[in-house]
């Protein structure tokens, strides 16, 4: 049977990595081999710890990738986790996201590959080739609405690498659908590359939100979304932006990545209509979107308090599972609230705007590790006290 006939959950199963006779968990301070497949792994006892594990082989439709560089979100104080370190410290998100084993961490990753699977056409890529990852891998089947009507973030079958009980992309060999790469041009690094990943997040929001030229805007929380979304909307032409936060060393981060945006520093102990109204007057109106970057409720409703008759509340945050929203100020203004999971054909505008110069996210990493020191790497991107935006592991 070839690789196009078996499921994805079924070729990508995590059980063949977990019972082949070469996995195994390094013990502390083990230092493996420069060859070995080594890969940072998360477990239900809330352990983080390097594995090795075999080099996979590439079949028909899939190359083997050298992965060069992967991101890990900084931990911001008070507001949700980056996904890995979520998984590493809570062991869940939500109820069908839920750590039972061994789980390979990172999904934002860029690579060389330096292998194609046989029966493969040479023409498209071949050894050597620069790209990045996406990791959502849906079904693609005509049967399904979502992947039939390009929505495929809604596919009910995606395989999303690092999302249990899949593993992710933080090790040294991967093995990745040929379809879902995406070749990077001379001018941009794996590290860029690897970027490419919140920036499709941030991009898909920006779409989503339906941002004009010249449309007020205002980004709740400048940590690593909030930032690319900042880069994204003025991109995009948003005038003027205003971005928020619990912290002044976030807000001056902001500041040095775009100088005319307006900075408001939450105080925890005021109501949201205090804060919006300090949104408003630092804006000098009421705002048509906001970008709701954190998912805590007392910031949504801040963002809610901010916006004009008729204008909208973009939730990219995730938060709490069950949250009490204003809705007589919802609805006697018109305000539309909408959401996004994950994203779906960001990849090649995230790539064409870095390539271009339109968006420098260079600035946004802080720290960076050999895979071998990926354990530290997560324990510095969980620490807050640490200042870390984005922890880049490299290989």
């Amino acid at each position: 049977m070839s690789n196009s006939q078996i499921a994805n959950p079924e070729l990508y199963d995590p059980r063949k990595v977990l019972d082949h006779p070469d996995f195994r968990v390094l013990n502390s301070g083990e230092k493996p081999s420069k060859e070995s497949n080594i890969a940072a792994f998360y477990n239900p006892a809330h352990e983080i710890h390097l594995v090795e594990k075999p080099k996979p082989k590439p079949g028909p439709g899939q190359v083997l990738i050298h992965v060069r560089a992967t991101g890990i979100c900084g931990q911001v104080p008070f507001m949700p986790l980056s996904p890995d370190v979520h998984f590493w410290k809570h062991g869940r998100i939500g109820d069908s996201m839920i750590v039972t084993d061994e789980c390979g961490s990172g999904h934002e990753s860029a690579g060389e590959i330096v292998e194609v699977g046989e029966g493969f056409r040479s023409n498209i890529y071949e050894s050597g080739d620069r790209v990045a990852m996406e990791v959502g891998v849906p079904c693609s089947k005509p049967s399904c609405d979502a992947c039939r009507t390009g929505r495929y973030n809604g596919c009910p079958d995606v395989v999303f690498f690092s999302t249990p009980p899949y593993h992710g992309t933080l090790t040294r060999w991967h093995v990745h659908p040929a379809q879902w790469l995406h070749r990077l041009p001379d001018n941009v690094s794996f590290e860029e590359g690897s970027l490419c990943e919140p920036l499709a997040v941030a991009l898909a929001g920006i779409e989503r939100a339906g941002l004009r030229l010249g449309d007020p805007v205002v980004i709740c929380g400048a940590g690593p979304i909030g930032l690319v979304s900042l880069l994204s909307a003025r991109a995009a032409g948003a005038e003027p932006i205003v971005i928020t936060d619990l912290f002044q060393s976030r807000l001056d981060f902001a500041k040095s990545l775009v100088p005319g945006v307006h900075t408001v520093l939450i105080d925890r102990n005021a109501t949201p209509k205090a804060q919006a109204d300090m949104i408003k007057k630092a804006a000098g109106g009421p705002l048509q979107l906001a970008l709701e970057c954190t998912g805590v409720e007392s910031s949504i409703h801040t963002a809610i308090f901010s916006v004009g008759f008729g204008a909208k509340v973009f939730i990219i945050g995730v938060g709490r599972n069950e949250q009490l929203f204003p809705f007589m100020h919802l609805s006697a203004n018109e305000i539309d609230v909408q959401f996004q999971y994950r994203y779906a054909n960001q990849y090649p505008k995230a790539i064409r705007l870095i390539a271009g110069g339109l968006i420098n996210i260079k600035p946004l990493v802080t720290h960076r590790f050999t895979l071998e020191e990926a354990v530290a790497a997560f324990h510095v991107a969980a620490d807050p006290a640490q200042g870390a935006i984005k922890v880049q592991i490299q290989d």
